[in-house]
């Protein structure tokens, strides 16, 4: 079996999971209300440090129902130009919900207080009007980069200073709370609503909530329904997230030692460049190749990396790849990159 890194959306529930879906106690969730899926959102607004929460089948139509709710068609969100929710949705924002990305040009991996500043432009008559901030924590295209609960914080006042309400886009807000040991609920009290996904890191096999005030839960319900989320049966897959939640937060951190055991070894190769990684991602930028051969080359030889970019390729680490799998895949990975 290949060792596979394209994405940390690749793991498998395990056993200890399986066991919870297949003894969920469920309901109609759109009629009635599904008691495990009731249960999830619970613990989801206590642990986030919101009054409510809503489960739904992915992190992208969670942020999309987010970004209906708060930004009225023709306006305009803020956003990094590299961010998921602009670059990996197929255009959804513009086509669904109707707004128009404003891309913030960044001083440094992410954008800051400052970049968010300059970027929002004077009201005028002849510009769309600013509705949303979005931040994205951690960043998936800048590598997996955390950003800091005092830069957060401070986007934050700026947002609020323009009466802009911000969106958290924390599909991998666990891996912040791993990386720098601070509550995720300090992270999540910086936004007006947050997404957290539970297939990433968690291990779940679907699932996201956001999470809010009441009104803004009451909301997303009606996005959730208008973009065919109503789910019934949804204990099932709740069950496993709130598995996910409760018994897999703590490995978080080995994930983030194996990201830097394998940048270690990578990083010693010439001719490419390895991305500290800030926690599970690992971005290799290669030189006098390209990443679509490396990927190429890599897979036949057992190893799975996603290509990011044409000079670029990621590596993402998980709870289905042992401590021994990354030592092995570094080391494969350094020998196709020497011989490239």
């Amino acid at each position: 079996m290949p060792i596979d890194l394209r994405s940390d959306t690749v793991t498998r529930p395990t056993a200890a999971m399986r066991a919870a879906l297949s003894t969920a106690e469920v309901g109609d969730d759109h009629l009635d209300g599904d008691p495990t899926t009731r249960a999830l959102e619970q613990r989801v607004a206590t642990v986030l440090g919101k009054p409510a929460a809503l489960f739904f089948p992915t992190g992208t139509m969670a942020n999309l129902a987010a970004i209906m709710v708060h930004a009225p068609p023709g306006s305009e969100i803020l956003v990094d130009g590299d961010a998921h929710v602009v670059n990996l949705t197929s255009a959804g924002v513009s086509a669904i919900a109707g707004v128009q990305p404003r891309f913030i040009p960044t001083t440094s991996r992410v954008f800051d207080a400052n970049d968010l500043r300059r970027s929002i432009r004077p009201r005028s008559r002849y510009t769309p009007k600013a509705s949303l901030v979005l931040v994205e924590n951690t960043h998936n295209g800048a590598g997996g980069v955390v950003t800091a609960l005092d830069a957060l914080r401070d986007i934050a006042r700026v947002a609020a200073e323009r009466e802009l309400p911000l969106h958290l886009d924390g599909a991998r807000l666990w891996n912040v709370e791993a990386a720098t040991g601070i509550p995720v609920a300090e992270y999540a009290g910086c936004g007006d609503s947050v997404m957290v996904s539970f297939s990433k890191g968690l291990g779940a096999p679907a699932g996201a909530a956001l999470a809010g005030s009441r009104e803004f839960i009451d909301a997303a319900w009606f996005a959730r329904k208008r973009l065919g989320g109503a789910m019934r049966q949804s204990g099932i897959l709740a069950a496993a997230a709130l598995f996910g939640l409760e018994h897999h937060r703590d490995r978080l951190a080995m994930d983030h030692h194996n990201a830097s055991r394998f940048a270690s070894v990578v990083g010693e190769v010439r001719n490419a460049s390895v991305l500290p990684p800030d926690t599970n991602i690992v971005m290799i930028d290669v030189r006098d190749t390209t990443a679509e051969d490396v990927a190429r080359r890599l897979a036949e030889h057992g190893v799975l990396v996603s290509v990011w970019s044409s000079q670029r390729v990621r590596v993402v680490t998980h709870l289905d790849v042992a401590s021994d799998d990354i030592d092995a895949a570094a080391a494969i990975v350094r020998t196709v990159l020497e011989r490239a």
